[in-house]
């Protein structure tokens, strides 16, 4: 076991942590892991094995394929142990050379341990980022700026939740001098159970929105939770708030560190300077004097490359390195890519692609932004189910529905069991304002994704604008495959937001 890395956590140093039991009568307390996982097929040679319990699946049972794949520690549920004491005694006796811990709960054990890993580099600047919407596009632009000064780890993927960020701080190396991690939510009490992980001394709230507000009730709740994540930041920390959110008191209360507060009003005391949108090309400002362009489509995504400007500034960076950061950006795939693509009719169309989230606050974003857009041809909107809205979906899903049918799209389709309330909102708008826009429903059922590409193939012609927008589970990436040419390769023009 093992190899000529240094394990991320001695032997005491994760028993401790966890409050953990070994397993087993051997005597072998060896430990060298050096990666952390909790899916078995994530798993390397020398893995830490955490095996979680889900609302739909117990990770236990995977712990033969994570033993086959290389892994050389598992953490063990006591509750899970104790159910067959014997069989794990066994599994231990057969695997001398792996460590079983047993537990009172290995999702808490995984946040302990993330926690005692990340006190070992006490110089790292770092930094967390939470909001209803923006956080991945803030946090790219940040690391993207941050990168010209420092060596920089960030949360990759979506790994920001009560499980996903601890396993992202586990990416932290020795060389690193300063970490950008995003934290989300689904439940209550969530950002304060990671922010406890990382302990940021530098934070941004991108937004106070309504995403999970079927399961946090209240913007007020939601404004509460996203506040955790400045808890531990001390007097020489820095808490970012935008301007101009209904909450930006109410979350500057009580902080010990300096709270500044971001947006276009106060632009001008970071250096910074609005000079053009550019449309579906981005944004061209100065900083301190020196032009650059965030190449993101959509004033909002400006907003969020000025908190990322606030927070450079406070860390020492010039305006030549935030200038070179800002031009450097790039955004990983999904998330409101922009780009030219021939379809399998022989068009060419713009192509707007944002499908790995949607709440109110984002979708509105979108539907704001494309209908601000000159372009010489027509605009589709293409929406899907926006998720966790709870007694709220309704309400706001019609609203997305008015707010389509009113963004200058000569084609608006809906897709999901939610969105039907959207399509009757925005057939009553369309009835009252005389609007004529071409509206058809998808209920989301098998064989919806076809369905639409043929639609659209149907209308859709050269120097066209389509969005695709919805929550992942609506799989919308796939009308964007299901479109391509793909005898043609696509030329991209811009890059995305969040």
């Amino acid at each position: 076991m093992g190899g000529e890395e240094k394990s991320l956590l001695t032997f005491d140093e994760l028993i401790s942590s966890v409050g953990g039991k070994r397993i087993g009568k051997g005597a072998n307390c060896a430990l060298c892991f050096t990666s952390v996982a909790t899916d078995s097929r994530n798993v390397k040679r020398d893995s830490l094995f955490v095996p979680l319990i889900g609302q739909n699946q117990d990770g236990h049972k995977f712990i033969g394929q994570a033993l086959s794949a290389g892994a050389c520690a598992v953490l063990v549920t006591k509750s899970v142990y104790e159910t067959s004491p014997r069989d794990f005694d066994l599994l231990a006796e057969k695997n001398p050379d792996m460590l079983f811990i047993a537990v009172e709960n290995n999702l808490h054990a995984l946040q302990d341990a993330a926690r005692a890993y990340v006190e070992k580099f006490p110089s790292l600047i770092k930094i967390g980022i939470t909001g209803s919407s923006g956080k991945t596009t803030t946090k790219e632009i940040l690391s993207s700026l941050l990168a010209q000064k420092f060596r920089v780890v960030s949360t990759k993927g979506n790994l920001n939740s009560e499980s996903g960020l601890p396993l992202s701080v586990f990416e932290i190396r020795e060389e690193d001098e300063a970490g950008v991690f995003e934290m989300g939510m689904n439940r209550e009490n969530e950002i304060a159970e990671i922010a406890a992980v990382l302990r940021p001394n530098y934070a941004i709230v991108t937004n106070v929105g309504t995403a999970h507000i079927g399961i946090l009730k209240t913007r007020e709740k939601i404004a509460a939770e996203k506040k955790n994540i400045f808890s531990y930041i001390a007097e020489s920390g820095v808490a970012l708030i935008p301007e101009n959110d209904d909450f930006a008191d109410f979350l500057a209360e009580d902080v010990r560190g300096n709270v500044v507060r971001f947006g276009e009003n106060s632009a001008k005391n970071f250096g910074v300077k609005f000079l053009e949108d550019l449309g579906m090309d981005g944004t061209r400002f100065e900083i301190d004097g020196i032009e650059t362009c965030l190449k993101i489509p959509g004033r909002h995504n400006f907003q969020n490359a000025l908190s990322c400007v606030a927070l450079a500034k406070e860390l020492g960076l010039s305006a030549r390195e935030i200038a070179r950061g800002i031009g450097n950006v790039k955004l990983p795939e999904g998330r409101s890519q922009v780009k030219k693509m021939r379809v399998k009719n022989g068009a060419e169309i713009f192509l707007m692609q944002d499908c790995y989230n949607a709440n109110p606050e984002s979708m509105k974003k979108a539907l704001e932004f494309c209908g601000t857009l000159k372009i010489s041809g027509r605009k589709f909107f293409v929406l899907g189910d926006m998720k966790e809205l709870g007694e709220r979906s309704e309400e706001e899903h019609a609203r997305v529905g008015a707010t389509a049918a009113n963004g200058g799209a000569s084609f608006v389709f809906f897709a999901g069991r939610e969105m039907r309330s959207a399509f009757e909102a925005a057939k009553k708008f369309c009835a009252k304002s005389s609007r004529e826009v071409s509206m058809r429903y998808f209920s989301g059922e098998e064989n919806y994704i076809q369905e639409i590409c043929r639609a659209i193939l149907a209308e859709i012609r050269d120097d066209d604008f389509l969005l695709l927008k919805a929550s992942h589970s609506m799989e919308f990436e796939k009308i964007g495959e299901g479109l391509r040419d793909a005898q043609n390769e696509n030329a991209s023009l811009g890059v995305e937001g969040d």
